[in-house]
């Protein structure tokens, strides 16, 4: 007779990965310290301790608007707020750049700090700068944040005629960026990107890629949310002889639960005219209204729409396996990133077990919990590192006439 293994014994065999996290904000932005109380937030050591989190991937996410003519400088702060972090808890928290560095953190009971850079407008049009990024130990890049950069598109401007955007869904150089990841050795991330962006570089990419933070457009139409073909898409990246790659679904309200989301537009022209009002209110003083406080405005008119249930997020994790594959899906959850906004019952990492148990509870076997949890995510990693050797040693001629690393920059 074989024995039931409980959601609690499933967690506590897998190594849990979640592959976003915006609280590099929150150290740098409000002071904030990974053993402080939660105060609004979603991550702190305590919780993560408490969900049985193995590694957390935190999002160095550059604001566009405030911090335009320097990215690199904000970029390169967050960096180091994070590694600040991890030195201040040693003995409970360790750096890793690799998919063993994660299984070592593991193994020693520490909770795995990687990096990735939400937004390709942090290399500021440098392949230099992406290399230096890496060397800090930055292990994914989201090509675009909402905000198309140049040489990729975004989903979130798009539609927008006052942007410009390429022909392609990437520029020559953005190609450049793309393979020059595949060399380096860092993850490929497709959130965020337009579709057609999403598709060229799935033509353009060496090895398997991951949507850091994305959820299934069948079930909510978001266009920041992945089409089934999308889905299949990502789990056939990386060529012939790859396992493919994975979607780390987001347990962003608006992404979960089309109920949500039509309640938040239906919402948006009160939200708009409260902005509106706080700002001339303030500028009728000569001031400019401070972010914190037009954010803490939005975040009250969104506390007011009803949290979606937990099954919402369930079915985007069950969604993505059927039309995908079960080793096509992981949690990428944006804690930190979106104003509280997530399921009823998700508020931390210490919440992540109730996603176990609803697995388990759907028929999803121990092993595929294992695969959603981490192991497919670990798998990419390990994939992305074989391509990047293989790159490495060929020294081949690639999409344009040099290696990217031969040419003169911009």
């Amino acid at each position: 007779m074989t024995t039931k293994l409980s959601p609690e014994q499933v967690e506590r065999s897998a190594i849990v990965i979640d592959t976003h996290a915006d609280t590099p904000q929150r150290f740098v932005d409000e002071n904030y310290d990974l053993a402080d109380p939660l105060n609004g937030g979603n991550w702190n050591l305590e919780s993560a301790r408490k969900g049985n989190l193995g590694a957390e991937f935190f999002s160095i996410w550059v604001d566009p608007v405030p911090n335009q003519g320097h990215f690199a400088r904000r970029t390169l702060i967050l960096i180091d707020a994070v590694k600040q972090q991890v030195a201040k808890h040693q003995d409970k928290m360790m750096f890793v750049t690799s998919p063993e560095g994660i299984e070592l953190a593991h193994r020693e009971h520490k909770i795995a700090a990687l990096m990735g850079i939400e937004g390709g407008h942090s290399i500021e049009d440098s392949l230099a700068l992406l290399r230096q990024y890496y060397a800090l130990g930055v292990r994914y890049m989201t090509l675009t944040w909402s905000n198309s950069n140049g040489w990729a598109d975004s989903s979130g401007d798009i539609n927008d005629t006052s942007v410009p955007h390429t022909k392609e869904g990437l520029s020559e150089f953005g190609k450049d960026v793309v393979y020059e990841m595949n060399r380096l050795g860092m993850i490929v991330d497709i959130s965020h990107v337009s579709d057609h962006t999403f598709y060229r570089t799935l033509i353009i990419t060496r090895a398997p890629v991951i949507a850091s933070h994305s959820a299934a457009r069948a079930l909510c139409d978001a266009p920041r949310n992945m089409t089934d073909d999308m889905l299949r898409a990502v789990a056939n990246s990386g060529g012939p002889g790859s396992k493919g790659g994975v979607v780390q679904v987001n347990f962003y309200s608006a992404f979960i639960s089309q109920k949500y989301r039509d309640a938040q537009k239906a919402q948006q022209p009160e939200v708009d005219k409260a902005v509106q009002a706080l700002k001339d209110k303030y500028k009728a003083e000569g001031k400019e209204a401070p972010s914190d406080e037009i954010e803490k405005l939005q975040r009250q008119f969104a506390d007011r729409i009803p949290r979606p249930p937990l099954s919402d997020l369930i079915d985007h994790i069950d969604h993505i396996a059927k039309v995908a594959g079960v080793d096509h899906v992981g949690l990428g959850s944006d804690f930190d990133g979106v104003d509280g906004q997530l399921p009823e019952g998700i508020d931390s990492p210490a919440d992540i077990p109730k996603i176990t148990a609803a697995l388990i509870e759907r028929g999803y076997s121990p092993e595929d919990c294992r695969k959603i949890l981490g192991g497919n995510l670990l798998r990419v990693f390990h994939e992305v590192e074989q391509v990047s050797k293989q790159l490495q040693a060929e020294n081949r001629p690639r999409i344009t006439d040099k290696q990217p690393f031969d040419k003169p920059q911009k």
